[in-house]
This record gives structure tokens, C-alpha cells and sequence, in this order.
């Protein structure tokens, strides 16, 4: 049987200034893409965050009105890490997420306040590489991110949010989705890859919860190998993933 080849990725847009990411959960971005947003962000772009939640079912052990704060602080020092100083939650309910148009109007709302060119999420798919199950929240996340980047436009859709001084943001350009099985362009993670691990190693009570291995060992092992993975489609360079939809 001939192997197939997976196609080369292309490199991702560069010309843009503003990025917002959109995901449903603390550590999320840190496991996608964070070494991208370092490269971002040390070009002197602006990216900030949004979280649905605050990632407050995250940890067994540990009841959500705790745990919510613990994650929260923990991701405002995972983004400063690499760069990032806007972090915002939108307190949806960790775990039971839903789509709809609440979901899509909050997100829309994050994209008219700050105006990006790209937008970022997480893999909205049903299956991670067609093996494993996503998340509901991931689900619903991510494709509430993409159909919010253009009801953001839309000045007759949520028409409350003008009323709040919202006003339509038509310049999204593209919604970036990490952690895809199918993914179409890549960002050179080679200086962005140290404090990538950093960044993740800033959620050392959710990492301590998930797996007695090493702290360490386990971030930068798991963000080594899968940043390698995907630089072979790269040029062998060290690279971050995405798959990216043009608005």
C-alpha cells in the first residue's frame, strides 16, 4: 500500500495587528498554541484572551468555588508569560457549555470590543485526529467562535449590543482553529517553544491533578514532541498547527 504523504503546511498570515483567542477553558490555549502567541506578541502584535469559563470543574479534588479563582489566577500568569495582559472570563458553567445564541452573542460582543484581524479557537470538531472525543465545551466553543466572527459584522443581529455602545467589527479576516485534525497553515514555534512550556507549567495545580508525572517533564515533553510532529510538515522546524478560514 502507498503511504501518503500529509501536505506541506503553509505559513500563517503576518500581516494583521490584533488577535483575539476564544476558548472554553483556562489551560486550553497553553496546550494549543501558546508558543504561536509568543512569536506574536514579541513581533509587538496585541493578542488578548477569552475564556468561556474559568475552568472551575477542572479538578476533582478540589470543589468549584475554589477551584474557579485558583484556575483563573493560574491562566492570568500562564498568558503573562508570553505576552498576553488581557485575559477575560465570560462565565459560562464549566462542562455544560451550550451553543446558541447566548454563547454566540458573548463571543460576538469580546470580538467588538477588540476589534481583531484574527481570531483564534480550539478544535470544534467531534474527535481529536478522528480517534478521540472532544469535550462538549470544546464543541461548543469553538463553533460559536466561528459563527460569532461574522454575527460581530451583523449590526441587525444582536442589536443590543449597539445599544451598549458595541458598534459592528466587519475586519475579522480569519478564524484560526488549533489542535485541528486537519490543519492548513503553521507559525515557526523554535522561539516561542521555552516559554510556551513555561506558560503551561503555570497550571501546576490542574497538571499535579492530571498526572503524577513530573511537572516539567510532562509539559515540555508533550509541547517538544507534538511541536516536532508538526514541523515535519514545516520544514522540519519545531511549529504550531492551525487551521485557518478565511472571513
Amino acid at each position: 500500500m502507498t503511504e501518503v504523504t500529509p501536505a506541506r503546511l503553509a505559513p500563517m498570515p503576518d500581516d494583521w495587528q490584533r488577535a483575539l483567542a476564544v476558548v472554553a477553558h483556562p489551560d486550553d490555549l497553553e496546550y494549543g498554541c501558546s508558543a504561536a502567541i509568543a512569536s506574536w506578541t514579541d513581533a509587538g502584535r496585541e493578542v488578548a484572551y477569552v475564556l468561556a469559563t474559568r475552568g472551575e470543574a477542572g479538578i476533582d479534588t478540589l470543589a468549584p468555588a475554589e477551584c474557579g479563582p485558583l484556575r483563573e489566577r493560574e491562566q492570568r500568569a500562564s498568558a503573562a508569560v508570553v505576552g498576553v495582559s488581557t485575559v477575560e472570563f465570560l462565565d459560562h458553567r464549566d462542562g455544560v457549555i451550550e451553543y446558541g445564541t447566548a454563547l454566540r452573542r458573548d463571543i460576538a460582543a469580546a470580538v467588538r470590543r477588540h476589534r481583531p484581524e484574527l481570531v483564534i479557537t480550539l478544535n470544534h470538531r467531534d474527535t481529536w485526529d478522528g480517534t478521540l472525543w472532544n469535550t462538549p465545551d470544546h464543541v461548543a466553543v469553538g463553533r460559536a467562535v466561528l459563527d460569532a466572527a461574522g454575527d460581530a459584522g451583523n449590526r441587525w443581529i444582536f442589536p443590543e449590543l449597539t445599544k451598549r455602545g458595541l458598534e459592528p467589527w466587519n475586519g475579522v479576516r480569519w478564524v484560526a482553529v488549533a489542535g485541528s485534525g486537519t490543519p492548513t497553515h503553521a507559525v515557526d514555534a523554535t522561539d516561542g517553544l521555552d516559554r510556551a512550556v513555561r506558560s503551561l507549567l503555570e497550571h501546576r495545580a490542574y497538571i499535579e491533578a492530571l498526572t503524577d508525572q513530573d511537572p516539567e517533564e510532562y509539559a515540555r515533553g508533550l509541547l517538544t514532541e507534538n511541536a516536532r510532529e508538526t514541523g515535519r510538515r514545516f520544514g522540519d522546524r519545531p511549529a504550531v498547527a492551525f487551521e485557518l478560514f478565511p472571513r
